[in-house]
């Protein structure tokens, strides 16, 4: 690693724009939102064949709950009503998964990459590929991954665990930063981006970073890259029913190899 490319740090939004509070406030309260997220779906009759296939669409409706949640938790993110317009909502096939928008005027506060992660999925880390190009992203967006499991492991109730957070621009840097001076690899480490980019670009707007060459389509995978090592470190010790989640994901792996199943990743879509 070169001294002459530098390690990209974290630029947070300045102290004087005129939303920072909201900014706190919302950061704080996703650290907690594991004790406050209250799930409104039941889970029954899985087996433990059938629990990625499955878990790759209740990540998706767990990624909505926790939209919901946070609409929900308005008075502790917004106790003097200044934001009375303002709500959390989704939108599919572009950047950000999720905006804070003015319900009236359709201004956008910031803007949240919402992705969920099975804690018991056989990568052992998040697999979602996270390309968008930096300047694509406001100084106040955030990448947001929230950890689940089911509360009975095969049955009941979600439940989510702290989740991991970091500005979302600052999570694209590091990405290319990685593969172009810390990645090992003989292949090319250009990276193609597009240009004039800027922050809540419509549908159709080209926002993504492509690399040159990547044989094991690998580009824009945030776990690979030692951003969430420490992070991920924590739930080697999490019990889920009074085992480790380790033993689990081994067990459900040999379930799986057992019968010859595919074996379903997060980010891969399930019909």
């Amino acid at each position: 690693m070169s001294d002459s490319f530098p390690k990209p740090q974290p630029q947070f939004p300045s102290k004087d724009w005129e939303h920072y509070a909201l900014f706190e406030k919302l950061g704080e309260l996703f650290s907690e939102i594991p004790s406050l997220f209250r799930s409104t779906i039941s889970v029954s009759g899985i087996s433990a064949t059938e629990i990625y296939a499955f878990g790759a669409v209740l990540g998706l409706t767990i990624e909505q709950e926790v939209i919901r949640t946070l609409n929900d938790l308005r008075s502790s993110w917004d106790e003097e009503g200044l934001y009375h317009d303002y709500r959390f909502v989704r939108q599919a096939q572009t950047f950000p998964d999720v905006l804070l928008m003015n319900k009236k005027s359709t201004h956008i506060m910031m803007g949240i990459e919402l992705k969920s992660w099975y804690l018991l999925a056989k990568e052992g880390e998040p697999s979602f590929r996270y390309q968008v190009t930096p300047t694509a992203c406001a100084s106040q967006d955030l990448l947001v991954i929230v950890p689940w499991a089911l509360s009975n492991v095969l049955s009941g109730t979600p439940i989510i665990f702290k989740p991991y957070i970091t500005l979302a621009r600052y999570a694209a840097e590091y990405r290319n930063y990685w593969w172009q001076h810390v990645r090992q690899s003989k292949s090319s480490n250009e990276i193609i981006s597009p240009q004039d980019v800027t922050p809540y670009p419509s549908a159709r707007t080209r926002m993504i970073d492509n690399p040159a060459q990547d044989g094991g389509n690998n580009f824009g995978r945030i776990a690979r890259t030692g951003l969430l090592d420490e992070y991920m470190q924590n739930f080697k010790e999490t019990e889920l029913s009074g085992i480790k989640v380790n033993a689990w994901r081994k067990f459900l792996k040999e379930q799986l190899e057992e019968i010859d199943l595919p074996n379903f990743s997060e980010d891969e879509t399930v019909e």
